[in-house]
Formats: structure tokens, sequence, C-alpha cells
């Protein structure tokens, strides 16, 4: 089924097919994400009004909804200019006015006809003590009215969509709907009584009190299971794809890794054992490896790093590794340098900035393999970049990096297998979501000889005294990094910001103590800037969050974040793990401007309780939702349209597991679940999937 399946085709056809909708409000409905009937469909409702009938408008408290049938009284027009229509109306219990500004006196007669009685639904309120509704939502004769549901749905809007336009395209997207082949394991199913798709879709639009609007209540758990289903088979299929294709095994001989472990000043954590021997049973496997090794800061990725490119050396072949930066890159050289030695492999360094010659030599090199890991920029795989025997390559820090990526990564070698490392501790849902074609390991033990890092939080009123308190232990030889916050408004006011901070500190402390970096510096004077504070030139170093990710500095072992309450939870931790990395007790100074929302106060209370990256990350989640907590923009984060990442995270994990068995049962899906899983895949747009298969 290389074309999508006839059953689908009303949900795809155009909007204006749609009853009452044409060129204008379908594109009024873009604003919304809904291009196509299917759309809608999953565009549920967020809440409900309750219009259940009541005797009288007296048995609620106003302000509040109310649904009454009344017979019409006197009609009373405005008493003078800008003054509403009011017509009287007589409930089984009191007497009530409905009110109309700018009301056209015809039509008010016409719905409104003295001495007939009528369906009222709309919000009462107080007004002189007479209860009144002003303009009704719906006004009806009593034999119309059970086309006012109990529980009315109510649904986003968008300029020029109204709740009245939402309910009748929904509605005739509805009559569309045709039972679908089942595609969940029956199983699953029955255990968590989910009613079939079609029943489900007409039940979450008719919600029949705010229950039913839960991400709990099992028909929205139906269809974001649906929806989760559809996007862990697509990175099954991704995986499925990327083992298919011939892998090598590469068997170490265990002799330069025996070096580097009798050279390393402590033994390796469990963690990090357990994790090389994913890797060493993933690489002697004649599969193709991907796997992604999650560590918290100073979790110690690196050795671990290190020990599967030297399984790849040992087996005759090369590895690769690849930062983001070229900073990065320099220093990932510069940390395995000592282990490289220890363990007699050739390592060499390419980036953008290696040109003529130079470039020529290390290439020619390269190709007879005579280098055996290569670490660099996404230069080291440029078109003319060739490798003798590449088996392995080590990509680091990869949100940066999507699945596309990945796989024309390992294109390079014959079968290169992949290993991706990040140092953002990601909850298990979400990861689950963003690597779902991967295998992963984790690292959540710190090494031994870890300092914990004190944090406290001071007002900024306070700030002359962490100035003074800077004085004293850069006095000591001690360094300090000065983050300064995000500004909101414009880069500009960020750069100034930190270009004001710097003159400051300069002011007090003295020339040549501070530097300073920031994301509009030309990278080489970023780097020299960098560089002189790590040689320990410069004493303090005030940044943007450029220095985020990497650098290591160990002398350095005060972190001030300035305005920390503008920052998110990860990026806290992320700029706390900045310190704490020598011999040296650290501390993380959170400066935040009082008084604290709410949330802020909860973030900073976090940090100062735990540095368990994961913990962060899991109360992260909670508190800002899953697009915010990787960064929406750069993430390879899917859109759910029902599906709640944080309130539904458990189903992520249990699709995960499912899509990957009726996989291994049918690869092709051709069985009966396997063709339903295709019309699946349709109805959530997954046409890269459709093509994973059809390519087979």
């Amino acid at each position: 089924m290389t074309t999508r399946p006839e059953i689908l085709f009303p949900l795809f056809a155009d909007l204006e097919t749609l009853g009452g909708v044409g060129a204008k409000t379908a594109k009024a409905l873009a604003a919304l994400d809904v291009e196509k009937p299917r759309d809608l469909l999953f565009s549920l409702p967020y809440s409900g009004v309750d219009r259940s009938f009541r005797a009288s408008v007296i048995e609620t408290s106003p302000p509040a909804t109310v649904t009454v049938e009344a017979e019409v009284g006197r009609h009373l027009p405005p008493s003078g200019k800008g003054r509403p229509y009011r017509v009287e109306l007589h409930d089984a219990l009191t007497t009530f006015h409905v009110v109309f500004f700018h009301g056209n006196p015809q039509w008010v007669a016409h719905q409104l006809p003295t001495g007939q009685r009528r369906v009222v639904s709309g919000k009462v309120e107080l007004f002189d003590n007479v209860p009144q509704i002003v303009h009704p939502d719906h006004i009806l004769p009593p034999g119309e009215a059970d086309t006012i549901p109990a529980f009315e749905p109510v649904y986003h809007l968008a300029q020029g969509i109204t709740q009245r336009l939402m309910f009748k395209a929904v509605g005739e997207v509805l009559m569309r709907v045709q039972p679908l082949a089942e595609w969940i394991d029956p199983a699953l199913k029955q255990q968590e009584h989910w009613p079939d798709w079609h029943d489900a879709v007409r039940l979450a639009h008719a919600p029949t009190g705010p229950d039913d609007l839960s991400p709990q209540s099992p028909v929205r758990r139906r269809l974001a299971y649906d929806e989760f289903l559809a996007h862990q088979l697509t990175l099954a299929l991704a995986r499925a794809r990327i083992r298919r294709g011939k892998g090598r095994s590469s068997v170490g001989t265990g002799t330069r890794q025996d070096r580097v472990r009798a050279a390393l000043p402590y033994d390796p954590t469990g963690a990090q054992e357990r994790a090389i021997a994913d890797i060493t049973a993933d690489l002697a496997d004649g599969k193709r490896m991907n796997r992604l090794l999650q560590g918290d800061v100073g979790a110690g990725k690196t050795l671990v790093g290190f020990m599967a490119l030297l399984i790849a050396v040992e087996a005759g072949g090369q590895g690769v590794m690849m930062a983001p930066t070229e900073l990065l890159a320099r220093q990932h050289l510069e940390s395995l340098r000592p282990m490289a030695e220890a363990s007699e492999v050739v390592v060499e360094l390419l980036t953008g900035r290696d040109k003529g010659r130079e470039r020529a030599a290390k290439l020619d090199a390269l190709a007879r393999g005579d280098i055996h890991i290569l670490v660099g920029t996404h230069a080291v795989f440029q078109d003319d970049v060739t490798y003798h025997d590449l088996r392995l390559a080590v990509v680091d820090e990869q949100h940066r990096f999507g699945v596309d990526e990945r796989m024309r990564l390992g294109k390079k070698g014959q079968a290169a297998d992949v290993l991706v490392m990040t140092a953002t501790p990601i909850p298990r849902s979400l990861a689950l979501s963003q690597y779902g074609d991967m295998d992963v390991s984790v690292l959540d033990e710190k090494p031994p000889g870890r300092k914990p890092i004190k944090t406290s939080a001071i007002p900024t009123d306070r700030i002359d005294d962490v100035i003074e308190r800077l004085r004293a232990a850069t006095g000591e030889g001690r360094q300090v990094y000065w983050v300064c916050p995000l500004v909101e408004e414009s880069e500009v006011s960020e750069l100034t910001a930190a270009e004001q901070r710097f003159k400051h500190l300069r002011a007090v402390l003295g020339e040549g103590v501070v530097g300073l970096v920031h994301g509009q510096m030309p990278p080489t004077d970023r780097d020299a800037a960098m560089a002189a504070f790590q040689r320990g030139e410069t004493k303090v170093l005030v940044a943007t969050t450029v220095i985020e990710v990497g650098v290591d500095v160990p002398n350095a072992t005060i972190m001030v974040i300035e305005r920390a309450e503008h920052f998110g939870l990860a990026q806290l931790h992320q700029l706390r793990g900045r310190v704490g990395r020598g011999s040296a007790a650290s501390t993380c100074l959170l400066l935040y401007q009082a008084p604290l929302t709410q949330n802020g106060e909860k973030r900073l209370s976090i940090l100062r309780e735990t540095e368990d990256g994961f913990r962060i990350a899991e109360a992260d989640l909670e508190m800002r939702g899953a697009g915010d907590v990787i960064g929406t923009a750069q993430s390879g984060l899917p859109r759910f349209m029902v599906g709640d990442l944080e309130h539904q995270a458990g189903l992520m994990a249990v699709a995960q597991k499912d899509a990957r068995n009726l996989l291994r049962e049918d690869p092709e899906l051709t069985s009966k679940r396997g063709e339903a899983a295709r019309v699946l895949l349709w109805l959530m747009r997954q046409d890269e999937a459709i093509r994973l298969i059809s390519v087979g």
C-alpha cells in the first residue's frame, strides 16, 4: 500500500468540501494547524460548558451558564442612545431579562415573540438584583431544544473562527468517519478499556462532563496512543532499516583498553562499565549499532566514548568523534590526549580551519589508515574526507543532529556504527519520543572524587556582597564564571547586559582580570577569550549562555548566574555543571530579582535540593511541558495533537515496545494488524514511514 488507502480519502479532501467552509474560513483554520478534515478530528475540545436544563435561573449562583425554558413577556426597547434592548422572561420561579446591545428590534421580536415559550441558554449575571442574560448563546422553540448539548464542548479558536463554526465543521467530518480495522494490540486494548477508533473520535468531541476532557480519560488515552504508536512505528522502521543495513562485527582485542584502564586514577563506575558492555556487545554483533549514551554533567561519557573508539581501532578500523563546535572538538582532543598516549593510538583534529597543504596531509594520512581516531566538527563528513576503514562514529550533543543526519553519518563508513552522546538528561518519555529509533545507555552515577557543588540563591540587591566574595576568591587564585541574564527583548540587549556587567566587574576587580564572551563575537575572539580563561590568565569570565556546553576549566570553582529565575531548570543545571570539575569544593550562586513567581521559587529550590540531572529533568517537564524542555525550535520532538507527554508519559514506552514487537513479527506489515497499522501511518501523516516500508 504505497498510496493512501481509499477509506481515508474523505478525511484528506480539501476543507472547502465541508459545508459552510469557504476559502476564507479554510485560510483562517490554517492558524489552528488545520489543513485537512482529519486535522479537525484531532483538534479536540479543551474545555466544556454545562448546559443541562434548570427549572429556573435562580438555581445557579451567578455568574454561571444556565439553560431554561421560559415564557416571553414584555419587550423594553432602549430608553436612550447607547442603552440596551431588554426582554422580560418568566421561568418556573422568577422573572429575568434577556439583554441585547445594538439589538435589531425586528430580529429580537422574531426570536422572542411575546406570549410564546422559548428555551434560552447563556451566562446569567445579576444587574440591580435582577438576573439577566446578555446576548444568549441559544434561543430556540422548546421542540428544537434537544440540539443544545447538555455539556457543550469548547474549542480553541483563531481569528475568524467561532465555536459554532468549529462545532458544525467537526460534525461534518464526523459524518465521514468510517470504522477502521484495529491496529492496537487486542490484549492492550481490552486491558485499558479503550473504545474502537471511530467511537473514540466521536466520543472525544461529545464530552459529557469535565472528566471526559482529562488526558486520563480512556477516549483521550486511546487517541494519544494512536499518535504515539504511529510515531514509534516510524522510528522503529528507521531503526530496522539502519540495522538491516549490512553491519560489521568489530571485536576488540582488549590490549589498548587495558592500557587505558591501568592509567586511570580510579575505577570506572558501575554505570560506565554497563555502558561499555552494551557497546562492546553492539559492536561485536553484525547489525548496525545506533545507541544513545545519556549521561549527566560529569558522569564520565568521554571515557565510555573513547573505550568504544578503541574497540574499533583494536579491530583494525578507525573511529571518528564529532562535536558541534570547534571549541568543543579541541576540548575533546585535549581530554582524549592522555588516554590516547596510554593506549598508543594516533588522534588527529580536523575542523573547518584546516586549509591547503596541512589539510591535504591529514586527509592522506586518514585514507592510508595512519590516523586511528579523527576528532572534529561536521568537517569530518565532508565529501572529500575518505577513511581507510571507518567503523564507529561518536557524535556529541545530539539534539543539533536529527534522524536524517544519523542516517547520513552511517553512510561514510561501509557500515559505520553510531554512538551518540548527550549531556542533557532527558526524561524517559521524551527520550523515547525523540530517540525511539535508538537503544539507550544511561550514566546515572558520578565518578569518585567529584565534590558536591554548594548552591545558594541570593537576591540581586546583595550583588555587592557577591562581588566582594569574588574579589577574595580570585585573590586566592580561584576562577569564576559570571553568566548574564537571558534578556527577552532582543539579542542586542542581552549583549548590552553582558558588556555592562563586564565593565562593572572590570572597574571593581581590575584590568586584565575579567574576560568576556558572548554569542555575537567573531568565533576567533570568542575562542581567544575562552583560551585565556582556560590558561588562567583571566580570573573572571563574563558570558552569555554560550558556555553552557562543554568547556572544561578545572580551576573554576564559582558559578554566578544572574537573574537565574529567567533560566529553565535544565539550563541552570547545565551551567552549574561547568564548575566542580577539579578537586576543590565549588559553589553556584543563583542571583534572583525578588519577588519570585511561584514557578521561579520552585525552580531555584529544586536546584538547591539536588544535583541529579534526571530528577531535575522530570521536574522541568512537569513545570514547563515537553516542547519547552527540549526547545521546540531545535527539537526532533514531534508535535502531537492529542498526545500529552507530561500526563501520558507511560503510554510512550508502551507504544515503543508495541511498535518494535509488531515489526519483529511482521517486518513488512502485511498481516491483518500490519495492514491496519499502515492505515494508521497514513492517517497520522507518517509519509516518511510509508516510504521506508515501500523501499523495504
